[in-house]
């Protein structure tokens, strides 16, 4: 029984039709607002900054479409199509790896489904790309190679840094369209909406990759380009025009996302705990007819083969996993900076400037995205048409803070921000990935709600814990990047420990065999992040059926 999309007997017995116009537009007014002043105004700035030679210090010269002349012909779509690459091995994960496993798990059995959740919990929990990243340089990798084959090395490096995340994510949203399903094929039309979705998202995150360019030195992507011209070369009208270039497949990738969206009708929905994963009690009807007798022993042979498989497939997970993290872990016990010239951090100054100002981010981003999914999903202002309000925020649905960081820099400096505890809050003020999937879930609750049960039960309790798991997993995702901090934070005492990781690693490189990791995703901090994702995945998320259609 589905706990989200009840038979209806009567009419709405929420809000009113004026009421539930008037408090969806008051709460969707922040994700407005913040939509303006963090990406709409953004945008328009580096668009104009792209047609004037600014050099950052005094006046800038309107060039025309001069700055875009000069990329063409030094090759940057070159680089955008080159940057694809990168995306090859996290799509082999999300479309072929990740279904197998969700397939498997479904056909083994609850229990078996528990332990791939639990299992799936680790790549997330222990998500710190830049230990990752120069714990492989310093184990894996001889000296040279990235000099001898920079591309592949860039392929290689991507592939380290966000596998584990990926084969993560994929398979839980594979295992949400199979969950509460009978027939195991009706899940076929929401598993290609998931996977359209995420080929889109995977395209787009690497073609904003950063953080594995500082490793290798490979300055060839769109996003270093940016940063580099703007910077370095102190050419704020051709880095902003190399942004410009990079924004419009982002915005094509974010519409073309949000109009499958919009086709499908995909919506999240809760199933309740007494329904099982294809698995029907002896004698029951299906839609093809009732169970033989047969069917129990032959389902027991299927599940039996599943579960061989499954746990085939998860130990060589497991092994890789360990193999890729091990140069870190190896390290993750200890951290000293006796080898660092003066002035240093110290390890308490490095962890507050890792992960007080991201939880604020985290806090507001995600508070601000869980008001606008209710307003557009919950509340449904425009009735059947009510996603449309997800429109403004599609070009967006997939920028980062990359291609509009140079313009969010200049605001910084503007406001006396850098080397401030403000100014390592990272630029964005609401979280628009998290903002559509709150719409998503909120319009799965709320048929449950307008047929008559109270808001806590329909929409509150099973919200809490979706706004819960998108907080952590935006803090931790945003206390790993380093491309802000690079940004903001040029005095020692006020780096993260991801940016002094790679000062460090730059400073001392391959002899530093005592370069610690440990300060980059602190114990504690991962044990933390462990429990609570190991808790909602096996509490939470697997109760949430990804459904599509009406």
């Amino acid at each position: 029984m589905s706990l989200a999309a009840p038979t209806m007997t009567a009419g709405r017995t929420g809000p009113s039709s004026g009421t539930r116009i008037g408090i969806g537009f008051v709460l969707l007014l922040p994700a407005l607002l913040a939509l303006a002043w963090s990406y709409l105004l953004p945008t328009v700035q580096a668009v104009w900054r792209s047609t004037q030679r600014d050099q950052l210090l005094g006046p800038a010269e309107g060039v025309g479409a001069a700055n875009y002349e000069q990329l063409f012909t030094r090759g940057f779509l070159g680089d955008l199509g080159s940057a694809l690459l990168l995306a090859l091995v996290p799509l082999l994960l999300a479309l072929l790896v990740a279904p197998v496993l969700a397939l498997l798990a479904d056909r083994a059995g609850r229990p078996a489904r528990l332990a791939l959740r639990a299992l799936v919990v680790l790549p997330v929990a222990g998500y710190a790309p830049v230990a990752l990243l120069i714990g492989w340089r310093v184990d894996r990798m001889e000296p040279g190679t990235m000099l001898d084959r920079p591309l592949a090395t860039l392929v290689e490096f991507t592939a380290v840094t966000g596998a584990g995340l990926v084969v993560a994510v994929a398979t839980t949203a594979f295992l949400s369209t199979l969950c509460g399903r009978p027939h195991r094929r009706d899940a076929l039309p929401a598993a290609l909406t998931v996977a359209g979705l995420l080929v889109l998202a995977i395209i787009a995150a690497t073609l904003q990759t950063f953080t594995p360019t500082l490793i290798t030195g490979n300055s060839r992507t769109p996003l270093t380009y940016v940063v580099l011209q703007s910077l370095q070369q102190m050419n704020l009208g051709g880095g902003s025009a190399a942004a410009v270039l990079l924004l419009l497949p982002l915005a094509l990738l974010g519409l073309a996302a949000t109009a499958l969206l919009l086709l499908t009708r995909v919506r999240i929905e809760v199933v309740d705990k007494a329904v099982t994963h294809g698995e029907q009690p002896h004698g029951a009807v299906s839609k093809s007819g009732p169970v033989t007798e047969s069917a129990p022993a032959t389902e027991s042979t299927g599940n039996r083969q599943a579960r061989i498989g499954l746990a085939v497939a998860g130990a060589i997970v497991v092994a890789v996993m360990l193999w890729v993290a091990w140069p870190w872990l190896r390290r993750s016990l200890r951290f000293t900076n006796e080898t660092v010239p003066m002035p240093s951090p110290d390890l308490s100054g490095m962890l507050t400037a890792t992960w007080l100002p991201t939880l604020l981010s985290a806090v507001v981003t995600v508070a601000v995205a869980a008001a606008a999914g209710f307003a557009i999903g919950g509340l449904r202002p425009l009735g059947r048409f009510s996603e449309l309000l997800l429109l403004p925020f599609a070009p967006w649905l997939f920028v980062g803070t990359g291609p509009l960081a140079i313009e969010s820099y200049l605001r910084a400096r503007d406001f006396d921000q850098l080397n401030s505890f403000l100014g390592l809050v990272p630029p964005g003020w609401v979280s628009i990935p998290a903002l559509f999937l709150f719409t998503v879930l909120f319009r799965g609750l709320e048929p449950r709600w307008r047929a008559g049960a109270g808001f806590g039960r329909a929409m509150l309790a099973p919200a809490a814990p979706m706004i819960v798991l998108v907080g952590l997993v935006t803090w931790l995702v945003t206390a790993g990047q380093v491309l802000w901090p690079t940004l903001v934070a040029s005095t020692p005492t006020l780096r993260p420990a991801p940016l002094e990781a790679l000062m460090v690693y730059a400073r001392w490189g391959m002899a530093s065999d005592e370069l610690a990791l440990g300060a980059v995703l602190p114990l504690p901090m991962m044990l933390i992040f462990l429990v609570a994702f190991g808790w909602l995945q096996v509490k939470y998320l697997d109760r949430l059926a990804v459904r599509v259609g009406r």
